[in-house]
């Protein structure tokens, strides 16, 4: 079976997405997700002028030869464009594995391991009583775990504050969520400000608050969006140890590892990492020191199916479990995917979700289902999600980028 053509499709349905579809010979498609959110244009020129030509005639079959023909052939190694174009090639390959199979991906992956995916959902507000109503949502909708991110007194908008001033405005300036995220369609990056001093005294006064208004058995989690140094984490850490968090998400810049040592020596919150890593090697230190204990990386970005299955096998030597990036910015093909290889692994964790626009499931059309708080692949043949190019003719590219940030003396710092 030969791969007879590869398509790199970019649409826009609510937000910008780029959809690997590779058909063979004999007819069978797959699809893969290739989104790189702010930078979607730089993989699908990737995928398009340098990955599509080789792939035509190859086998379709052989999977790991594929996956280590792109990663060792291409010389330059690694990077986020890179492995996100390998990730597409590798989970549509995987998607027509399965359907000649006639089986649902993750009965190739081993079975299920478990009944469902424990999904948690982002609930946020400027405020206490905007938070608190935007749990209620949340927990009316069937979600069992949350994540919490409020605003903070004194800044106009905040990371993962829905109703944050600007949250996704356009000119107008007038709030205008993009698909529930915070990437703005603008020619150059929205700026943000940003105080630590005040977060860090404004988080546990947050999280007492939601304690004492939902109780102790919520799961609930909170992310710092690498926003901290390895003191300052720590300090944050500790000051929320009593408020039994699930986990706390990306508190440091990981590029340097050994700074988690320094958040793992002064707090037994348990720490999550990884959305911006993209191999195996971005973990290897974390693991062997047991420095983390869940795995954040996407299946879009961390080279597909047949690699993050890896750096999952390898996490579980050390009792570490995943932890799939799952926001509105993987598209319904990589969320489908990460339900397929979260319902086989031993060592499933939780995954994020976010529920997709309704242009966006009309596009993809998806299988996967959410009740009790539980997300569920389809039973269908291979991924179980489909791409409708007229729906997609409709949704344009059009350009968006995530904001920055700047500390209230206007130097640069982490978003």
């Amino acid at each position: 079976m030969k791969i007879a053509s590869a398509e790199v499709l970019v649409s826009s349905p609510g937000r910008n997405f780029v959809t690997l579809r590779i058909t063979t010979d004999d007819g069978f498609v797959g699809l893969g997700d290739a989104t790189l959110n702010g930078r979607e244009l730089a993989v699908a020129s990737y995928l398009r002028d340098h990955i599509a030509a080789l792939l035509i005639g190859r086998d379709a079959h052989q999977i790991e030869d594929t996956w280590q023909y792109l990663y060792r052939g291409a010389y330059w190694r690694r990077g986020p464009v890179t492995m996100a174009s390998i990730a597409a090639v590798d989970t549509a390959l995987w998607d027509i594995k399965a359907k000649v199979a006639g089986l649902p991906l993750y009965q190739l992956l081993g079975g299920k391991s478990r009944v469902g995916c424990l999904a948690y959902g982002h609930a946020s507000g400027v405020d206490l009583p905007e938070l608190f109503d935007s749990i209620h949502e949340h927990l009316d909708q069937g979600y069992r775990a949350i994540r919490v991110q409020t605003g903070i007194p004194g800044l106009d908008s905040v990371y993962g504050v829905a109703s944050s001033k600007n949250a996704g405005a356009g000119d107008s300036g007038v709030s205008a969520r993009y698909d529930h995220e915070p990437a703005r369609r603008s020619a150059v990056p929205v700026e943000e400000s940003w105080d630590t001093r005040a977060y860090l005294r404004h988080a546990p006064t947050v999280f007492e608050a939601v304690r004492n208004e939902f109780g102790p058995e919520l799961p609930l989690l909170h992310d710092s969006h690498h926003r901290l140094t390895p003191i300052q984490a720590a300090k944050l850490g500790k000051s929320l140890e009593p408020y039994d968090l699930f986990w706390l998400e990306d508190v440091t810049p990981a590029e340097n590892q050994a700074a988690l040592r320094r958040v793992r020596e002064h707090t037994t919150t348990p720490l999550a990492i990884g959305e911006v890593f993209n191999t195996i090697w971005d973990y290897r230190e974390l693991f062997e020191e047991q420095l983390i204990d869940y795995v954040r990386s996407p299946v879009t970005h961390a080279g597909g199916i047949t690699a993050l299955r890896r750096i999952f096998d390898y996490a579980a030597v050390y009792q570490i479990k995943s932890g799939v990036h799952g926001p509105t910015d993987i598209s319904p093909v990589g969320l489908a995917t990460a339900l397929h290889l979260g319902i086989a692994i031993p060592n499933f964790g939780i995954q994020e979700y976010m529920k997709h626009s309704a242009a966006t499931d009309e596009l993809f059309r998806p299988t996967y289902s959410f009740d009790g708080g539980y997300l569920v692949p389809g039973d269908g043949p291979g991924l179980g999600v489909d791409y409708d190019d007229l729906v997609a003719d409709a949704h344009p590219y059009e350009g968006a980028y995530l904001p920055v940030n700047r500390l209230l003396d206007g130097s640069m710092h982490d978003w």
